[in-house]
């Protein structure tokens, strides 16, 4: 959220489109006073407590075919979800399509750098990348953010990356086989170094994840 919220715009949104936002609710903590259009394939998330917000209208459908005028939305987030996402340039077009000119895009996925060198020492412990794909849903690791400008076809307007190097190792400690007990023990361990990693993380340093915002052209 702290990454997500470095980016996001300090803007008045009004209408807003969260793609995949299922029971989170984060686009609606971000922008407490616009009205959020929450659109999921899940059909049981209408029944959770973010949905259930005066601000918040949840609608079950397909990212890759919105059921939405053009230009309808001043902003659209997407926080973990291109990654899901078999067609992901026809969601990002369908996105494009709904979204105001002028409008923000907002990002959050995993970066190239989703595996560390330094995996390869954790491998007997840890799930294999298909494993991870499959129990996460992903159908791809990560995205570069030249990867995401020529999808997108939109300049970026800020990008901020996190769960860097030293963090990532609590990070794959708990998604570890090591039975329960363990993992507690050795994330314990590992806590001062994650918090001052999360501490003196840099917006731009190499990271697995990253949080970007793009903005429309006014003539599209």
């Amino acid at each position: 959220m702290r990454a997500i919220h470095r980016v996001a715009p300090d803007k008045p949104f009004l209408q807003i489109l969260e793609v995949g936002g299922g029971q989170s609710g984060l686009t609606a903590i971000l922008y407490p006073k616009g009205q959020v259009t929450n659109i999921d394939l899940d059909h049981a998330y209408f029944r959770a407590p973010c949905n259930s917000r005066n601000q918040v209208r949840f609608v079950c459908g397909d990212a890759t075919d919105l059921p939405f005028s053009a230009h309808c939305f001043s902003a659209v987030t997407m926080f973990d979800v291109l990654e899901h996402i078999p067609q992901d340039h026809k969601a990002l077009e369908e996105v494009l399509r709904v979204l105001r000119p002028g409008g923000f895009l907002l990002l959050s996925n995993p970066s190239e750098n989703w595996r560390f060198p330094y995996y390869k020492f954790m491998k007997s412990i840890c799930p294999a990348d298909t494993e991870v794909m499959a129990e996460w849903g992903h159908v791809r690791g990560g995205y570069t953010l030249d990867e995401l400008k020529k999808l997108t076809g939109l300049p970026c307007q800020s990008y901020v990356t996190f769960i860097n190097p030293f963090t990532v190792l609590c990070h794959d400690m708990a998604f570890s086989h090591l039975s329960p007990l363990h993992r507690q023990f050795f994330c314990a361990l590992l806590a001062p170094l994650s918090w001052l990693s999360y501490t003196l993380h840099k917006r731009h340093a190499m990271g697995t994840q990253i949080a970007s915002a793009w903005q429309k052209c006014q003539d599209i």
